[in-house]
């Protein structure tokens, strides 16, 4: 296996065939892109795509970690649904995906979740995450401006105290029993991390083992600091 171009990957099947395979994750994957790993892919069967295989998962160490990024909200959108994960659980009864904070305004969060009438909204942010140092998972791994921009939208939600704010940490591998924020690699969301928790903003490390034969939920990660 070798990335290039950013989106694309190519990966040498166990036929011996080299094909070329999307990436879906743009930002620079450390840790979980190194040349001349066993991967796997998935292939699709439509028309309109130019290319069938998609980069789905990497092994490091012997542990399977996911790097299709567009599939943890997807996953943490059945979990919501299904009421899988405890801590929200008890807290609403319906679940809308890619929601607006304002009328016409062009912020979205990943999820609102609405309970019975006269309990708080709650909204809910997805981060992929795949970087892992002796066993903490960490995210980010580069300097995310995005990612900075959602943290300051919930703590602006959880202060106005008209809404309850939550970040979830997908933690896309199994091996990770620890959560850690990664201020070595983005030292501002480092610093709006901590304000977060500061003003009350939850903080959801959940761990998700990934293998070819599906997903799993771990519970969540204990953060160090």
């Amino acid at each position: 296996m070798g990335r290039y171009k950013r989106f694309l990957a190519e990966v040498r099947l166990e036929s011996g065939e080299v094909i070329t395979a999307h990436c879906a994750n743009t930002g620079p994957m450390l840790g979980v892109c190194e040349v001349g790993s066993r991967v796997m892919v998935s292939c699709s069967s439509s028309s309109k795509r130019k290319l069938p295989y998609t980069w789905e998962m990497i092994e490091v160490d012997g542990t399977w970690v996911g790097v299709n990024t567009s599939l943890p909200n997807k996953i943490v959108k059945i979990a919501l649904q299904q009421k899988l994960i405890p801590e929200l659980a008890h807290q609403y009864t319906q679940v809308k995906g890619e929601v607006r904070l304002k009328d016409n305004s062009p912020t979205r969060i990943d999820f609102c979740l609405m309970g019975s009438e006269g309990k708080p909204l709650i909204y809910l942010e997805v981060k992929n995450t795949t970087l892992a140092e002796k066993g903490v998972a960490m995210f980010p791994d580069a300097i995310t401006t995005r990612g900075q921009k959602h943290l300051q939208e919930l703590i602006a939600l959880s202060q106005s105290g008209q809404a309850k704010a939550v970040m979830l940490y997908f933690i896309n591998r199994g091996d990770c029993q620890y959560f850690d924020v990664g201020r070595n690699y983005d030292p501002l969301y480092g610093q709006l991390f901590q304000q977060a928790r500061e003003c009350g903003v939850e903080i959801l490390p959940c761990r998700f083992q990934v293998t070819p034969e599906g997903v799993k939920y771990l519970g969540l990660a204990e953060i160090v600091s």
